[in-house]
């Protein structure tokens, strides 16, 4: 530990003891995604046994093909478009001229390390889950502030929990194309991006809410936010560990692969608190 007086360290805080909850979803192959995006697949081109060394090793390896908006994954700001422009006023089909974005692919995203929030809207309102096609409301996202003492701070992640990541193991019922799934619509939105956070991330494949039977019809979320304020978005995350142990603020650490031009990353977000 650091001498009184002294400044704390990363390092004294994980050596005094910190639990670490994971907000990634597993990847596997037939997982629930949105139709929209080029599925998961995982094979062994090369198998053990394929190939013994005269010392009897022998290695096997991978081949994985994947969306880079499958499972949990951050959105880059060239991901959504409106009217032909990018976030910035970019004209979004000269800004992919080669089969990338030079300037707002995910590789120009930094890693994210700093405050994270959460904002447990069934909590709030006083039920498990949100029901699909529910839309929170700037009243519901002002209600979990209040109630957990939360206040937002510009540069914070913001990531809202509706309870709909329990059906995450339901498979096609998560995505929501009958039901409809819960999330934030316009006003939601804006409400979010009034208070300046570096990034917005929720349960669901989009984060938006989605209509009965709709799909990803319309996306104003999407459009507020990466493309009026430049805020990126994580979707599929696991939220629920941290609404059980009620842990609603935490050091949130997040590497985005610096795939060069692509609009979106998998990434494995942690969500990190000191213990006591």
């Amino acid at each position: 530990m650091s001498e009184p007086g002294s400044p704390t360290t990363l390092l004294d805080l994980v050596a005094a003891g910190v639990t670490t909850y994971d907000l990634g979803r597993p990847l596997f192959i037939g997982m629930p995604q949105s139709p929209n995006h080029p599925a998961y697949w995982h094979s062994l081109p090369r198998r053990h046994g394929d190939l013994v060394r005269p010392d009897g090793g022998s290695a096997a390896n991978d081949v994985v093909i994947t969306g880079t908006h499958v499972g949990t994954h951050v959105d880059a700001l060239s991901h959504v478009s409106h009217d032909g422009r990018l976030h910035g006023g970019a004209d979004a089909s000269a800004a992919q001229v080669g089969g990338r974005f030079d300037d707002l692919g995910i590789h120009t995203v930094d890693p994210f390390l700093g405050r994270g929030l959460l904002l447990d809207i069934p909590a709030a309102v006083g039920v498990e889950v949100l029901a699909g096609g529910h839309e929170v409301t700037p009243d519901e996202l002002s209600r979990a502030v209040t109630r957990q003492g939360t206040e937002p701070r510009p540069g914070d992640v913001l990531l809202v929990r509706t309870g709909w990541g329990r059906h995450f193991d339901d498979g096609d019922p998560f995505v929501g194309r009958e039901s409809g799934t819960p999330g934030v619509a316009a006003d939601g939105a804006r409400w979010l991006a009034e208070h300046d956070p570096r990034a917005v991330g929720g349960e669901t494949i989009a984060f938006e809410r989605t209509a009965p039977g709709a799909g990803h019809a319309v996306l104003p979320a999407h459009r507020i936010l990466l493309v009026e304020h430049g805020i990126h978005i994580i979707e599929t995350m696991d939220l629920e560990e941290l609404a059980t142990a009620q842990v609603h603020k935490f050091l949130l650490v997040m590497l985005p692969l610096k795939f060069v031009g692509a609009t979106g990353s998998p990434v494995r977000p942690l969500a990190v608190v000191t213990d006591g």
